[in-house]
This record gives structure tokens, C-alpha cells and sequence, in this order.
């Protein structure tokens, strides 16, 4: 009997182990690197609905720390996909091997938001515009901005607040962008008429939207906030637009590749722009967001942007520091 009982013992055992096995093969996860834990979670919660079978483990960050992990992993990668990170960082992934590349398939995502290599996707656009206080305007006798040329006009000395780029991504983004399509005197010249730089992306526009100056220069959403908020304020976009895009890519050798293909499809789908759309400014699949892609013009950066030099420049140049 007792030899009988430890057989059956083995095979129960046998049994065991083997149907764990089996489970554990059969486990499916997408380990996932963002830098975007709001929106990261909207999406996640969209695709779990559609993939309930895939178990999705992310680590949040900010753009340097997650890109700067996700290359020092270069070669036994942790991650399946890196996402919502800044042109910059994807140019900084792509260029440092740690994409490869992938086509989602079905894509909706249009076309110049997409890698002409093939290596990642955008997902939305952060644009940047003008809040415009109508009765301030009206009370200093100030006629209404349509472009930012505009802007270093006299009339509008003081009358002007926008992010520090020194405090503010906000605030690098829109004068990066001057600096690029006008050159630095043009930026010398708006500083004449700039009454404060802001800590935060938004101090432009709780500045306008309050009455203190006539414009406030800031982000997609918090121009239409402080509309929606009931604030005497038009929205103004320039000829140019300055923004900063968000996507994502494939990471080249990751744990789980098959699952990292499912989740950049669900991605480059209606289905995540309409989750998007709830949260960001200009989604990169036509039809959602606060702003109509087709009526803007978003400036392509003609150089290179070394943040680091530009807010040395920045600071000696026109903070005279």
C-alpha cells in the first residue's frame, strides 16, 4: 500500500507541475515603459477591455529617466514597448537601437505622424496658442492678435506672459520655435513686451484669463479650460504652430513581442484616439481632441534642439543672467 500511495503521490505531483507549466505558458502580459501616468492608465484600462486575457505591467517616469532606462537595457531589455515620450526621446530610442521596427496594423494614425523608418508612432500633438483677454483689449485699446509676428509689436508692451523655459516644457517648446522659424531677435523683441515668465505651463493663461495682462501664451488644453470656464478670452492660433508630439515604439528583443504588437495595433486605432481625445489637444487619428489637425499648420523643427544650450542662450541673452 505504501508503495501504491507514494505512486500516486509522483503522478499527482506530475499532474501538478504540469498544469502549472501549462498555465504559465499559456500567461500573457505586455510590459509597458511611459511617461505619462494619467493617460497611460485611460489607455490601459481601454485595451484591457478589449484584451482581457493580457496582463499589462508598466513602470511610470518622466521622459529622461524612462528613455535613459529603456538604453541602458539595450540588449536584455525589460520592456516590450516604450510610450508616450516626446519626439525628442523617440529620435533619442530609435537612434540608440532600441526600437525596431514595426507597421501596426490597420493603422489610422495619419501619415506625418508616423516614422519614415518605421520605427515608432505619434500618438497626439501638444499645440501651443494664444488666450486672448477681449476685455483687456478693449479697456487698453488694443486690436486683437492674429499671428504671432504680432506679438513684438509696441502696443502690446507688457502685455504678454508665457512659461520660463527654463522652469517649463510649455515655455522651451514655444520659444524653441521662435528661435527656429524667426531667430533669436525676434525672441529679444517679444521679451520687450513680456510682463512675466511663468513657473508653470499654465501662468500664462490665469494671468489673461484674470485680466492682469492682454495674452497669455500656453498649452491646447488649458487655453480651452480657461474658455470653458466662463473667462472674457479668445483662442488664437499663429500661422505656425508650436507643439510637441507624443508616441510610442516597438523595443527591439523585448520579453513579449507578440503581446507588444497587439497593444501599438490598439494604439494606432480609433478606439485609443477616442480615449486620447477625452485628455490631449490633437490626436494623431483624425476626428477627436480639442483641435482640428486640418486647420493648423504644426511647425516642423529645421534643426536640432539642444535644450540644455538653449536655456544657457536663453538665459544670458534676454534674462541677462
Amino acid at each position: 500500500m505504501l508503495s501504491l500511495s507514494t505512486k500516486m503521490i509522483a503522478r499527482l505531483a506530475a499532474t501538478a507541475t504540469f498544469a502549472l507549466t501549462s498555465a504559465a505558458a499559456l500567461a500573457k502580459e505586455v510590459v509597458i515603459y511611459n511617461a505619462s501616468d494619467s493617460v497611460n492608465s485611460a489607455l490601459v484600462g481601454a485595451f484591457k477591455q478589449k484584451h482581457p486575457d493580457i496582463e499589462v505591467k508598466f513602470v511610470s517616469g518622466s521622459t529622461g529617466p524612462i528613455a535613459e532606462r529603456a538604453i541602458a537595457e539595450k540588449g536584455k531589455p525589460q520592456a516590450d514597448v516604450v510610450y508616450l515620450v516626446n519626439n525628442v526621446a523617440l529620435d533619442q530610442l530609435k537612434q540608440a537601437g532600441v526600437f525596431e521596427p514595426y507597421e501596426p496594423k490597420g493603422s489610422k494614425i495619419l501619415p506625418a505622424f508616423r516614422d519614415d523608418d518605421g520605427f515608432y508612432s505619434k500618438y497626439f500633438a501638444t499645440t501651443m496658442c494664444m488666450v486672448v483677454n477681449k476685455e483687456r483689449l478693449a479697456q487698453k485699446g488694443l486690436p486683437m492678435p492674429a499671428t504671432w509676428e504680432d506679438l513684438i509689436k509696441p502696443v502690446y508692451r507688457k502685455e504678454i506672459s508665457l512659461p520660463s523655459p527654463l522652469k517649463s516644457g510649455t515655455g522651451g517648446a514655444i520659444l524653441t520655435t521662435f528661435v527656429d522659424a524667426f531667430g533669436w531677435p525676434f525672441v529679444e523683441n517679444l521679451n520687450e513686451n513680456v510682463y512675466q515668465y511663468s513657473d508653470g505651463g499654465s501662468g500664462g493663461a490665469q494671468l489673461a484669463g484674470a485680466g492682469e495682462v492682454a495674452i497669455g501664451l500656453t498649452f491646447d488644453t488649458t487655453c480651452f479650460e480657461t474658455k470653458a470656464a466662463g473667462k472674457p478670452v479668445e483662442i488664437v492660433y499663429g500661422r505656425i504652430t508650436p507643439n510637441v508630439t507624443e508616441g510610442g515604439g516597438l523595443v527591439a528583443g523585448g520579453p513579449n513581442p507578440v503581446e507588444a504588437k497587439i497593444f501599438l495595433d490598439f494604439m494606432a486605432s480609433d478606439e485609443a484616439a477616442a480615449v486620447l481625445g477625452k485628455v490631449v489637444g490633437a490626436t494623431a487619428v483624425p476626428g477627436h481632441g480639442l483641435v482640428d489637425l486640418r486647420q493648423i499648420t504644426l511647425w516642423q523643427m529645421r534643426r536640432p534642439v539642444d535644450m540644455t544650450a538653449f536655456r544657457r542662450d536663453f538665459a544670458s541673452r534676454i534674462l541677462k543672467q
